[in-house]
C-alpha cells in the first residue's frame, strides 16, 4: 500500500462512499478522525487528503476543525462541501449561512475548462447539493472553477497550492460524472497510479499475516458467511496448517449449510476443520421461548459456551482470527465532537470475553463488503459462498416465530431452500439483496388432497439493499411467486398458505424477529 489517499471525516453520512469511490479508481483510502494530527498523516505519507462533508457549520462554536498544519503538508487537498469551507475558515475566506439552500440536483457550469478536476467532462454538469451553508469570499489567491444556480463558488481552486474545493457530492450516484471527477483528483492532481488489486492485496496480507503470527497457532470461528469464509482462505494461503477453524452447527443452519463448508474447507481448501456437532445444545435452552430478544441472547450465550469449549480441545493457539471488515472498525469508534457518533457496537469488534486470552488477526479490516468479495473470487472460492444473501447471526430463529422445535426448523429449511432455488433458477437470486421464507406462528385451515388441512403458514420476504439500513420490498414475477408457492404447498408437509411481505424498512425489519 505505498499510495493512498487519507480521507478525514467531518461528520458525513457520505464518506465510507467517499472511500469506495476512491478505491473504485485502483487506489487506498483511509479514513482518519476530523481532528488527526498533521504530523500523524505526514506518517502515513499520503499522495493526497480529502476532507469529507458534514452536517455543522464551520463558523459555530465548537464546530469540527482539522489541524491546521495539513495545508503545509504539500500534498493536494480536495475539499467536499463542509470540506471546501474548512478552507475558507482555515485560509482568509468567509462562510454565511445561505439565504436559498441547495437541496438535491443542481447544473454546475465549469468556468475553467482547463481545471484538472474537471478534465475530459463537458462544461456542464449534474451535480448532487445538500448544504444550507455557502462560501460568499473567496480564501486568498484561490479562483473561481465552477458555478451552481445558487452558488458563484460552487468549484474553487488554490492551483500554485493544489488544493480544491467543491459545494457538491461528486461520491453519490445523483452526480453521474462524479467518480471521474475523483478519479482526476487522485490519478492527474495527486499522480496515484493504478496499484490498489485484490491481488497486490493478497501478497501484501500474506506477508503482514506472516510477520504477525510468526510459527504461532490461529483458530477462526467459520461460520460458512463470505467474511469469514473468504478470512479462512487468506489465512490458509498465508500459513496453511497453522490455521484450524471451528464450525459449529447449531442446528439453526439453513438447508446443506454444513454440508457445503465441509465440502469447500475439508476438502476442496484440505483446511483443518474442527466440526461441532451442537444442535442439541442450542435447542434446548430455546424450549418454550418466544420472545425474539431472550431468544437472541440465549443463542450468543450458548455459542461463546460451545465455541470457548471447541478452542480448548483444538489445542493451545495464541490466536483468533476474525472477518472483521473496514465498516465495522470505522462505526464502531466514538468521534468526539463529530455528530457521526457511535453508530453501533459491533460484535466482531472488542467482543471477545476477557476469559479468551487470544490475541486477535482481522485480515479484512480495511476492507469493504465489495472488496472482500473480490478477494474471495481472487482466491478461489466458489460464487454460492462469495455472493450468498445476508444470513442473520441467530439463524433461522429468528424467521421461525414463536416456539422454536425441531420439526418446525425441518419445515422452515425445506421451504426456504424452495425459495433459494426458485429464485436462482429465475436468475434474481445474486440480484437480490435477501430472499427467504419466515414460517409463522399461525394455522389456517386448507384443502390439500380433497382433505382438511390445518397447517402453517409461510411467509416470503424478497427485499433490495444497499447497507441493510434500509430496505424495499422487491416486485418479484407473479409467475415465479405462483411456482413458489406451488411448490412450497406440494413439497413441504406442514405448510398449506403462503403470503408475500409487501412492507419496506422502515417501518418494518428485514428479519421478522
Amino acid at each position: 500500500m505505498n499510495e493512498q489517499i487519507v480521507i478525514l471525516d467531518f461528520g458525513s453520512q457520505y464518506t465510507q462512499v467517499i472511500a469506495r469511490r476512491i478505491r473504485e479508481c485502483s487506489v487506498y483510502s483511509t479514513i482518519l478522525r476530523f481532528d488527526t494530527p498533521a504530523a500523524e498523516i505526514a506518517k502515513l505519507a499520503p499522495k493526497g487528503i480529502i476532507l469529507s462533508g458534514g452536517p455543522n457549520s464551520v463558523y459555530t462554536p465548537g464546530a469540527p476543525l482539522p489541524d491546521k498544519a495539513i495545508f503545509k503538508l504539500g500534498v493536494p487537498v480536495l475539499g467536499i462541501c463542509y470540506g471546501v469551507q474548512v478552507f475558507a475558515q482555515f485560509l482568509g475566506g468567509k462562510v454565511e449561512r445561505g439565504q436559498k439552500r441547495e437541496y438535491g440536483k443542481g447544473t454546475l457550469t465549469v468556468a475553467d475548462p482547463a481545471c484538472a478536476l474537471f478534465a475530459g467532462l463537458p462544461e456542464s454538469l449534474q451535480v448532487w447539493n445538500s448544504h444550507g451553508d455557502k462560501l460568499t469570499r473567496l480564501p486568498k489567491d484561490f479562483v473561481v472553477v465552477g458555478t451552481t444556480e445558487n452558488s458563484d463558488y460552487a468549484a474553487i481552486e488554490h492551483p500554485a497550492r493544489k488544493l480544491f474545493g467543491i459545494q457538491f457530492h461528486p461520491e453519490v450516484v445523483h452526480t453521474p460524472r462524479g467518480k471521474e471527477i475523483l478519479a482526476n483528483f487522485v490519478h492527474q492532481i495527486c499522480g496515484c497510479g493504478s496499484n490498489w488489486t485484490m491481488r497486490n492485496y493478497i501478497e501484501q496480507s500474506v506477508e503482514q499475516i506472516r510477520a504477525q503470527v510468526g510459527s504461532e497457532r490461529v483458530i477462526l470461528g467459520l461460520s460458512g458467511g463470505v467474511d469469514s469464509s473468504v478470512a479462512a482462505a487468506l489465512l490458509h494461503k498465508a500459513i496453511g496448517p497453522q490455521l484450524t477453524c471451528i464450525f459449529v452447527n447449531n442446528g439453526l443452519l439453513r438447508a446443506r449449510e454444513a454440508e457445503v463448508v465441509r465440502d469447500v474447507f475439508e476438502k476442496h481448501f484440505k483446511i483443518h476443520l474442527q466440526y461441532e456437532e451442537a444442535t442439541r445444545a442450542f435447542l434446548k435452552p430455546l424450549k418454550g421461548v418466544t420472545d425474539p430478544e431472550r431468544k437472541r441472547k440465549i443463542i450468543g450465550k450458548t455459542f461463546i459456551d460451545v465455541f470457548e469449549k471447541a478452542t480448548k480441545r483444538a489445542g493451545k493457539a495464541k490466536f483468533l482470527a476474525q472477518g472483521t471488515l473496514y465498516p465495522d472498525v470505522i462505526e464502531s469508534v466514538p468521534i468526539a465532537g463529530n455528530p457521526a457518533h457511535m453508530i453501533k457496537s459491533h460484535h466482531n469488534v472488542g467482543g471477545l470475553p476477557k476469559r479468551m486470552k487470544f490475541a486477535l488477526v482481522e485480515p479484512l479490516r480495511c476492507l469493504f463488503k465489495d472488496e472482500v468479495r473480490q478477494l474471495g473470487l481472487e482466491l478461489g472460492l466458489p460464487k454460492e459462498i462469495v455472493y450468498r444473501q445476508p444470513f442473520p447471526g441467530p439463524g433461522l430463529a429468528v424467521r421461525c416465530l414463536g416456539e422454536i422445535t425441531a420439526q418446525k426448523l425441518d419445515i422452515l429449511r425445506l421451504a426456504d431452500s424452495i425459495v433459494v432455488a426458485e429464485m436462482k433458477d429465475a436468475g434474481l437470486y445474486y440480484k437480490t439483496w435477501q430472499t427467504f421464507a419466515v414460517l409463522l406462528p399461525v394455522r389456517s385451515v386448507g384443502v390439500q388432497g380433497d382433505e382438511r388441512t390445518y397447517d402453517f403458514t409461510v411467509a416470503i420476504r424478497a427485499v433490495e439493499s444497499q447497507d441493510g439500513m434500509t430496505a424495499d420490498w422487491v416486485r418479484l414475477p407473479y409467475d415465479l411467486l405462483e411456482k413458489i408457492s406451488t411448490r412450497i404447498t406440494n413439497e413441504v408437509r406442514g405448510i398449506n398458505r403462503v403470503v408475500l411481505d409487501l412492507t419496506s424498512k422502515p417501518p418494518g425489519t428485514i428479519e421478522w424477529e
